[in-house]
């Protein structure tokens, strides 16, 4: 027997059930009650039951379930593909953006605000503000000084041992390399403490024509606390707020972008210490300032930074020791 005429003459045959299509909406129910539950035995019977009448009506059912599924499912599609478009290479919203103003030099950050709405005003502001803009790159080449010796308790006792004073010379000789090719340097700063004053003037043996001078701020100290921190090293807190305040006073001063009235680049060495560097290069980079720790440098290693007028950072090496034999190699 076909199956349609089986499904129509199985139900005809259960007296308890009324026929379908009787008309009322309760009829309809007890209909579909019973199609439902004998389906799971015969899943056939639920649609070959049917007279044309309620066909149609489930039908309609069943299509505007069908509509409702299929919005669901494309508001689910969108949400899923923002969340796609959320990643590293197309649409990705940094978890912290580059702070433009980060030396409080950008441009419009230097000009009040024009008052009206007026063209003349806004000309006018355009052409302050041009007026203020950096034109040219500064580089910053820090030096961390040679090895000391470390028995003295007095600063003034803390002098270069035979290998810093090597590591110096070979420190003073890839700069005056690196100075035929950029020219002239155009200034040599030094931290005011022994070891650094000691290396600084190696360097200048190898740089005569550069001018040199001594800066208080760039001696070495505690920036702020390490994170993580480390077991052996544990200043006091009151040596992190007193030094601290003095490195950030350093970076201050010494880094940012060019002034307006300086059109060419500008190349200037910095001699001093491991604590000041490390912090600084965090800080320019707009890294986490308490991860300076996790960075080594090897001593009369060249750090270089560049700032660009735009206020961009680029560090271009970083603890760069190669010019330094391996068996000369030190950190402590």
């Amino acid at each position: 027997m076909p199956w349609a005429s089986w499904g129509l003459a199985h139900v005809r045959k259960q007296k308890d059930v009324p026929k379908f299509g009787a008309g009322s909406s309760r009829d309809l129910s007890s209909n579909f009650h019973y199609i439902f539950s004998n389906s799971l035995a015969n899943p056939r019977l639920f649609f070959l039951a049917m007279p044309p009448s309620t066909y149609a009506r489930a039908a309609k059912v069943v299509c505007g379930f069908g509509a409702v599924a299929f919005g669901v499912y494309l508001g689910y599609e969108n949400r899923h593909r923002t969340t796609l478009r959320a990643s590293w290479t197309t649409n990705f919203k940094p978890s912290v953006e580059w702070d433009w103003n980060w030396d409080r030099r950008e441009p419009s950050s230097l000009v009040k605000p024009s008052k009206t709405e007026d063209e003349k005003d806004s000309n006018e502001y355009n052409v302050k503000v041009e007026a203020v803009k950096s034109k040219a790159n500064r580089h910053l080449i820090f030096i961390r000084h040679g090895q000391y010796n470390m028995s003295p308790k007095s600063d003034e006792g803390r002098k270069l041992t035979g290998l810093g004073k090597e590591q110096a010379t070979f420190t003073g000789k890839r700069l005056q390399e690196l100075s035929k090719e950029l020219g002239d340097f155009d200034l040599v700063i030094q931290s005011t403490m022994t070891r650094a004053m000691e290396t600084a003037q190696i360097i200048s043996g190898f740089l005569p024509k550069v001018p040199s001078k001594s800066c208080e701020l760039l001696r070495e100290g505690a920036p702020i606390p390490p994170e993580p921190p480390i077991g052996h090293w544990r200043p006091e807190p009151s040596q992190f707020y007193e030094d601290g305040a003095r490195i950030e006073a350093a970076f201050r001063k010494y880094v940012h972008r060019a002034d307006a009235e300086q059109t060419v680049d500008s190349y200037e060495v910095f001699v001093c210490h491991a604590n000041v560097i490390r912090y600084f290069v965090c800080r320019a980079l707009q890294f986490p300032p308490e991860a300076w720790l996790r960075i080594s440098l090897n001593h009369g290693s060249i750090t270089w930074l560049t700032v660009r007028p735009n206020g961009r950072v680029v560090l271009k090496a970083l603890g760069d020791s190669g010019h330094i034999p391996v068996d000369k190699l030190t950190t402590s």
